[in-house]
């Protein structure tokens, strides 16, 4: 049986458990590869481990393995002992994906054809090879959770319902504003929502101006004002924001790699044209003012000049401020207008 995480989680409640489960990932579509959300995938398993153990009994009727660090014969020993004083076992095994290789699974694979109806067997895959036996046996002996990647408008709603649970409203603005300054993964949404919930204490509502202001970082802040300006071709601007950071503490080979990022980032705007960038909607509405300046074959030259300033810093005695001073002023310099041919 092949499920997905959504409809597992929503029918979870009172149903019926299987010897055993399979998260991984879900084929991405449209495209040869797959995708995974590991976030939602722990969620779903600490829902299911929950259900199926008593808190009281749990040094009792559960245990937690990961499958590079313990041999299969003792998973599969602690997945055959019968339960003592509870209904049933749970055996959860992390990095199941080792088990794709088909060498690595024998005693797996000889338990999965006759699993233990007292023992609920959880396995957690980051990767997986839907033509193995491990994974055919998995969806025969029990059910395979597919765990997906969300899409915006599927982690917006995971905002809302995760902001609702811990007794929160939170408008749409507030929610767009989290998944754009997050992006979709799961791990990051969560950390920004921590924070803002923080930020805003016992008040019962969260705002897209609580969001802005908890999330905000004075040198994030200031990357974005030296990105502008460069794109802005204001060199003094780009200086002045240089001089901050470096005020705020950053190393130079730490700014390079920050310089690095917005350029690769406006790369991958410019690349996409009226393409979606693979990056998140905040950091490509940032950048995109860069990306229209320079452009694909400007950008490219400005990634050699970056090489250059880099080995510059690392291989002579030149002052790093003046070297990234110098650096900021020829990424910030105008472009040179085209000449119109005249009649």
């Amino acid at each position: 049986m092949t499920t997905t995480v959504s409809d597992f989680l929503a029918q979870r409640e009172g149903a019926p458990f299987s010897p055993v489960y399979l998260f991984c990932p879900a084929k991405a579509p449209g495209m040869k590869g797959s995708s995974f959300e590991p976030f939602l995938a722990e969620q779903a398993v600490d829902r299911l481990v929950a259900s199926a153990v008593d808190p009281s009994m749990k040094d009792l009727a559960y245990a937690a393995f990961y499958a590079d660090e313990t041999r299969e014969e003792e998973i599969v020993n602690e997945a055959q002992t019968l339960p003592f004083l509870v209904e049933r076992r749970v055996v959860l095994v992390r990095g199941a994906e080792r088990y794709n290789a088909e060498s690595a699974s024998g005693a797996l694979l000889a338990y999965l054809e006759n699993p233990s109806e007292s023992t609920v067997l959880i396995l957690l895959a980051a990767r997986i090879d839907r033509r193995t036996k491990f994974f055919k046996l998995c969806g025969a002996a029990g059910t395979v959770v597919e765990c997906p990647e969300l899409n915006e408008r599927e982690a917006a709603q995971w905002v809302r319902q995760e902001a609702e649970q811990r007794g929160k409203r939170i408008d749409s603005a507030a929610v767009s504003a989290l998944v754009e300054r997050s992006g979709t993964h799961l791990s990051d949404l969560n950390n920004a929502l921590n924070v803002v919930i923080g930020y805003v204490g016992d008040a019962a509502a969260v705002t897209a101006t609580d969001v802005q202001a908890a999330c905000a970082d004075v040198a994030e802040e200031e990357v974005w004002a030296l990105t502008d300006a460069i794109a802005a071709s204001e060199a003094g601007g780009a200086l002045r924001a240089l001089r901050k950071l470096l005020d705020l503490g950053k190393q130079p080979d730490e700014l390079m790699g920050i310089i690095n990022w917005l350029l690769t980032s406006a790369y991958a705007v410019a690349a996409a044209g009226n393409a979606k960038p693979g990056i998140s909607p905040f950091v490509a509405r940032k950048v995109a003012p860069l990306a229209e300046k320079l452009g694909m074959e400007k950008l490219r030259a400005a990634f050699a000049l970056c090489t250059d300033t880099h080995f510059m810093l690392r291989t002579t005695g030149i002052d790093s401020a003046l070297s990234l001073e110098l650096l900021v002023v020829k990424l910030a310099a105008p472009q040179p207008k085209r000449r119109v041919a005249t009649p």
